[in-house]
């Protein structure tokens, strides 16, 4: 069975791009590790972008660990954001890495190539599409070592880097940096996946150290439980969360400087 593009239940037809090229067209979104809030980022991207006027689809490059019926990240992005056009490029049952799921279920892997020209045809057709890559950047999509940067090398497209906000932060943002510019990949910036409503003293600290490490601007900060909110209020307060490149009003110097704590004595 080879992956074919799928649109599942709750996705919303396709619009015409009605702004100019000098917007990003298509970005890829990956995370530093799993469970760091790819999704509920990639959600609130969209639903930014959706309450500025553009017309946005999200594409998830591989599914796993989900059921044939069973909704997957896109689908919660739908039901999060709204009106988007959900699409996954293939999905395994098992929750592995892609190409370990695609071995195991006997069915044929995701190829960079197939994510890339995806996101290529959705991009024909709406102004923004989000690329949402499982787990991490290098996380490996079939035997032949094939990964979400290379999907990106084949889009020319920039990459959003969702980070958790706690020890350990900073070693896996920079690693995921460093292989970017290896590439020559543009570094849109960093997300906070969840960031704590106590946040600790590391938590604090890195926010003023992300930018640096990463070498790319923070661009925004999630409230840890934001995915739980209802769908209306996610969307009205998405933009809250995101700077301004990503169609919100988030204010990273003085988020910085509300929680930078003061030096040890």
């Amino acid at each position: 069975m080879s992956p074919a593009t799928t649109t599942w239940p709750g996705s919303h037809a396709r619009c015409a791009p009605r702004h100019g090229r000098d917007e990003m067209t298509v970005v890829v979104i990956t995370g530093t590790g799993t469970e760091v809030g790819k999704t509920v980022t990639t959600a609130a991207v969209a639903a930014a972008a959706l309450r500025a006027g553009r017309s946005v689809a999200v594409l998830k490059a591989a599914q796993t660990g989900v059921g044939p019926a069973e909704p997957g990240d896109a689908a919660e992005v739908a039901r999060l954001a709204g009106a988007v056009t959900a699409e996954e490029v293939a999905r395994y049952p098992e929750p592995l890495a892609p190409a370990t799921a695609a071995r195991r279920s006997g069915r044929e892997p995701v190829s960079p190539r197939q994510v890339a020209e995806a996101a290529a045809a959705l991009a024909a057709e709406h102004d923004l599409v989000l690329v949402e890559g499982a787990g991490g950047l290098l996380v490996r999509f079939d035997d032949k070592g094939g990964t979400l940067a290379d999907a990106a090398e084949q889009l020319g497209a920039p990459v959003l880097v969702v980070a958790s906000a706690g020890l350990g932060t900073l070693n896996a943002t920079e690693l995921t940096a460093r292989e970017l510019r290896s590439r020559r990949l543009d570094l849109l910036g960093v997300v906070v996946g969840s960031w704590p409503a106590a946040p600790g003293l590391a938590c604090r600290c890195n926010v003023a150290d992300l930018p640096e490490v990463a070498g790319a601007p923070l661009l925004g900060a999630l409230p840890d439980g934001a995915g739980a909110l209802p769908p209306a209020a996610f969307r009205a307060e998405a933009p809250r969360w995101l700077a301004p490149r990503l169609h919100g009003i988030w204010d990273a110097e003085a988020f910085t400087a509300r929680h930078t704590p003061e030096p040890a004595a």
